[in-house]
């Protein structure tokens, strides 16, 4: 084919393409109908990021402490065995997907006037579960200040968050990193479901968030309470799921988080 020709095929093209009503995408697709060549240089770099920008989601990890996720903590939760399972499924899931996390620890001073004898400052019972932490994280004490680094969230992987009490929005620091930050989904695990975690899923709710519980990565102390704190949360708008819905079915059993007989693999029983 000669020149001449090549100009005029590709001088039809373009009479063509500016013929269309509407610039932009219609014309990406018209130059594809001829499969020609397509490149568009700086306005394709302008482009690729809005086509290959994924869903933001943030875990929000509420107390996942020794005294209340460990047989050996001074309030763990009734269902702690399955619950710790679920909730090292989560973890796996954000490492392998580069979720960010913000988690929230209970750290109670008896000085403060908390009568409690759980999360208690400089006790073991206040630290984390080790599975549930990043390595790239950083913590932030309980204070009275709202200071934060703005882009915290880049330069982390997980907030750690201490509260005085079990609502992080009485904490002027939590209250304000969870009511700033963006994202499309805040996906809630950890407890108790009656208190940490329903105030938690409230006040997100309350701020026009959109929030996933997963249930079965939920502890609890009575399970009639947590029952009605899950109704409340999906009556103001949160999402309820659990770990198989979200990952499928796991051969995961075993914790070994603690040393109870049950998380040992000793004791057989349906209940948890």
């Amino acid at each position: 084919m000669s020149i001449k020709l090549i100009k005029s095929s590709i001088l039809k093209n373009e009479i063509h393409i500016r013929r269309e009503p509407k610039a932009g995408r219609q014309r990406i697709v018209c130059m594809e109908a001829f499969n020609m060549p397509l490149n568009l240089g700086a306005a394709a770099e302008m482009i690729r990021p809005i086509l290959t920008l994924r869903k933001k989601r943030i875990l929000i990890d509420v107390d996942t402490q020794r005294d209340l996720f460990l047989a050996e903590g001074n309030a763990c939760v009734r269902n702690h065995r399955r619950v710790l399972a679920n909730i090292r499924r989560v973890m796996a899931w954000t490492r392998r997907d580069q979720i960010r996390l913000i988690s929230t620890v209970q750290c109670h001073n008896p000085s403060n006037g908390h009568n409690g004898d759980f999360c208690v400052s400089g006790t073991l019972g206040v630290c984390k579960i080790p599975y549930t932490l990043r390595n790239r994280r950083v913590t932030f004490d309980s204070s009275d200040t709202t200071d934060f680094p703005r882009d915290v969230l880049r330069n982390y992987d997980q907030l750690i968050l201490c509260k005085r009490t079990i609502d992080p929005f009485e904490e002027p620091r939590a209250e304000r990193v969870l009511t700033e930050v963006k994202a499309s989904e805040f996906i809630v695990i950890g407890g108790p479901t009656e208190s940490s975690v329903l105030y938690t899923v409230l006040g997100l709710l309350t701020r026009g968030k959109s929030v996933t519980v997963i249930v079965d990565a939920l502890g609890s102390h009575e399970k009639s309470a947590a029952d009605i704190a899950l109704r409340k949360m999906q009556a103001k708008g949160a999402r309820l799921t659990d770990s198989k819905l979200l990952f499928g079915n796991s051969r995961l059993q075993l914790v070994n988080a603690c040393e109870c007989e049950r998380c040992r693999g000793r004791v057989h029983s349906s209940a948890s």
